[in-house]
């Protein structure tokens, strides 16, 4: 699973992109991304009376499809998902398993990637965080000499955000909710809907069967050592698994909300 549900954010190249850091978001769902242009002002002249959604009826308005490239980064945050992994592979493989110059490989192209990020106007958060996770395995690597240790800091990530999210749904505040909310501005008004309520755990136990689904295949393989078929699995399971995740939770907000209905704006003063 680099929305929100931002995500719901730990480095996108260790778990994938984040939900957290995402817009339905993760959130998230999500994502809101950096450089995403503002909503479109309200054609509806003030003289007519009309007043914007607030509570839960905002929280059903704001849903919209989610943008996945946008919710992914760009371009530029597929290929820091997956470009610094593949080399490690790659350079550990030709170089007769020399998990060192692999490592160093990584990190170094994690940084071009950084540094190009940072002249697109992407905040210094976003794009430090991605070159976090890689520094952070290719030290780790420098002072084991075990090339799986590359792929460690991914699957510990996967584990805190699983636990996370599935602790939220036990204590009855989805992480979904929060981050979605927080799209309207208004991070708790679902909790006053049941359907709103419903429909954000059941979007968070998406989340949550993600993230384990990434630990179920890449934990066996990083404690079998075997680091060509785990660096393909997270490739594999980063940006497709969390673009899954995006839309998912989309169709299960817009499915839940669809036939709800919305607050009705007061009729204009005669």
């Amino acid at each position: 699973m680099s929305a929100t549900p931002s995500d719901p954010t730990p480095a996108a190249s260790d778990a994938g992109p984040d939900p957290a850091a995402a817009s339905v978001d993760p959130a998230g769902g999500p994502g809101v991304t950096d450089g995403a242009p503002g909503a479109p002002a309200d054609p509806t002249p003030a003289s007519e009376g009309a007043r914007p959604l607030t509570g839960p009826a905002s929280a059903r308005a704001a849903v919209e499809p989610p943008s996945l490239l946008d919710a992914v980064g760009g371009p530029l945050g597929i290929a820091e998902s997956s470009v610094p992994a593949a080399l490690f592979v790659a350079v550990y493989t030709i170089f007769g398993h020399d998990a060192t110059i692999a490592a160093i490989v990584a990190v170094v192209v994690g940084a071009a990637l950084t540094i190009a990020r940072l002249t697109k106007g992407q905040t210094l958060q976003f794009a430090l965080s991605g070159l976090f996770g890689i520094a952070l395995a290719g030290f780790i690597v420098a002072k084991t000499g075990n090339a799986s240790d590359f792929f460690l800091p991914g699957i510990l990530l996967n584990v805190a955000y699983a636990t996370a999210y599935f602790v939220s749904i036990v204590v009855r505040w989805p992480i979904m909710g929060l981050l979605i909310g927080s799209l309207t501005g208004e991070p708790t008004a679902w909790r006053k809907d049941p359907l709103l309520a419903r429909t954000y755990t059941r979007v968070t136990w998406i989340w949550v069967g993600l993230f384990a689904l990434r630990l179920v295949v890449q934990l066996p393989l990083y404690l079998a050592d075997s680091v060509t078929v785990l660096g393909v699995a997270k490739v594999a399971m980063g940006i497709p698994l969390f673009a899954l995740g995006i839309w998912l939770t989309y169709l299960v907000v817009q499915r839940a909300t669809a036939g709800a209905p919305a607050a009705t704006p007061p009729a204009a003063a005669a």
